[in-house]
């Protein structure tokens, strides 16, 4: 299998525009380019998706650029948002990208940096409008999806302008690092073609460049993951644990794990293949799920941290977290229900303080259902305490209800 025709079994292959793309993307030795804005000090599982397109290629012998966007991630891109960016200011944008880049270099360690405020923060405005604002028309930039949907909650002119300067870096890096293709999310496709647009008219129709877009990763709502959109998932540790990290590709559905497989994890089609068909027969294994979450969180966190996603992993779901460390139980828990009381608390109230229980008769009858375990040991008695030095380091204490709901004291 080929290239191209890995990346489509994939479900990678978007959009892709310019004479001749397939055979130059199968030949390998394209030096192509990804921009990341700087919006957020992370890039996050949507960003991902890309990043692992832009692996892939690295691996078929292209050359990659990854871009950070420090003039860009200042203006901010309407595409795919509903109101305009807050925008922010140098010093943030600054420290986003270095955080970035050092997220990214870690994965793409063979690629070549830059950053588009080296190019772009020092352009007077007149030089800006007459080599490169001339050659996009209004009526063009204006068919642009990005732009017809913002058109009447209102577009400014700052983000207007935005598709422009993104034209400006594929033509720079296209004279000056013989960049020929542009990559990126299925949202960056009019920014992505402006750029393609912007090379053809200054040089010619015979300019030999490309486009080429990967798919987005959707949340169960249909609306893209995003820095800012909510419910994103981090690659940095400390915004979304390895714990968390990992327990998000193992609750991936049914209909959507075999996809992600393909998308998100180095397997071939082999393995992916024989991996669906011992997953099918026995789906509440969730094999397929479990191989993604390792595969996945091995690329990201190496493995001490799938380790460690997996320890924690076990032993929440067995409800014996005592071998845990205090750190560890706080990292696993941070986003999860913690109720903090001062000293000791009887169990029926802590049921219903963590919302395990809708009452104080709700949780007797859980009780004496055997339904409730305290760090790992049912529970049977309704008029029993949770003393703080009975808790673990003093602090926490596990309660369990049934196989999957819990929640966390934490005694201060």
């Amino acid at each position: 299998m080929n290239l191209y025709e890995d990346l489509k079994w994939r479900g990678l292959i978007g959009q892709y525009a310019g004479e001749g793309f397939i055979d130059e993307l199968n030949k390998g030795g394209l030096t192509f380019y990804l921009g990341i804005d700087p919006t957020g000090k992370s890039i996050h599982a949507g960003n991902f998706l890309t990043v692992m397109g832009v692996m892939r290629l690295s691996r078929a012998g292209h050359k990659p650029i990854i871009l950070v966007g420090g003039a860009t991630g200042m203006i901010g891109d309407p595409s795919g948002k509903s109101q305009e960016r807050n925008l922010l200011d140098k010093e943030t944008t600054m420290n986003n990208s270095s955080s970035i880049l050092a997220q990214v270099k870690k994965l793409l360690p063979e690629a070549e940096f830059v950053n588009n405020y080296d190019w772009t923060s020092n352009m007077d405005v007149i030089t800006y409008l007459r080599d490169y604002g001339k050659h996009l028309t209004i009526g063009y930039m204006m068919a642009k999806e990005s732009v017809k949907k913002r058109l009447e909650a209102g577009l400014s002119y700052t983000e207007f302008s935005y598709q422009v300067l993104q034209a400006l870096d594929y033509y720079h890096l296209y004279k000056n690092h013989n960049v020929r293709l542009q990559v990126g999310g299925q949202d960056q496709w009019g920014n992505i073609t402006s750029g393609f647009e912007l090379i053809r008219k200054m040089e010619g129709e015979k300019a030999n460049v490309y486009c080429l877009t990967f798919p987005l990763l959707l949340k169960p709502d249909g609306t893209k993951f995003g820095k800012t959109a909510g419910g994103a998932v981090w690659l940095d540790p400390s915004m979304t644990s390895e714990y968390k990290f990992y327990q998000f590709w193992l609750n991936t559905s049914d209909e959507e794990v075999i996809d992600r497989l393909k998308q998100f994890t180095f397997l071939s089609k082999e393995e992916v293949d024989q991996i669906e068909a011992l997953w099918a027969v026995n789906k509440e294994g969730r094999l397929a799920q479990r191989r993604l979450a390792e595969e996945v969180t091995k690329i990201i966190h190496g493995e001490e941290g799938l380790s460690k996603a997996e320890s924690i992993t076990k032993a929440v779901f067995s409800g014996d977290v005592s071998a845990l460390s205090k750190d560890e139980i706080a990292d696993a828990f941070k986003d999860d229900v913690v109720v903090e009381v001062e000293g000791d608390v009887s169990i029926i109230e802590a049921l219903v303080k963590t919302g395990l229980a809708q009452s104080n008769s709700d949780a007797r009858k859980l009780i004496q259902g055997g339904g409730v375990s305290v760090n790992s040991v049912k529970i049977n008695d309704f008029t029993k305490v949770l003393h703080k030095e009975e808790a673990i380091d003093s602090t926490y204490t596990f309660i369990k209800k049934g196989k999957k709901n819990h929640a966390l004291i934490k005694h201060f």
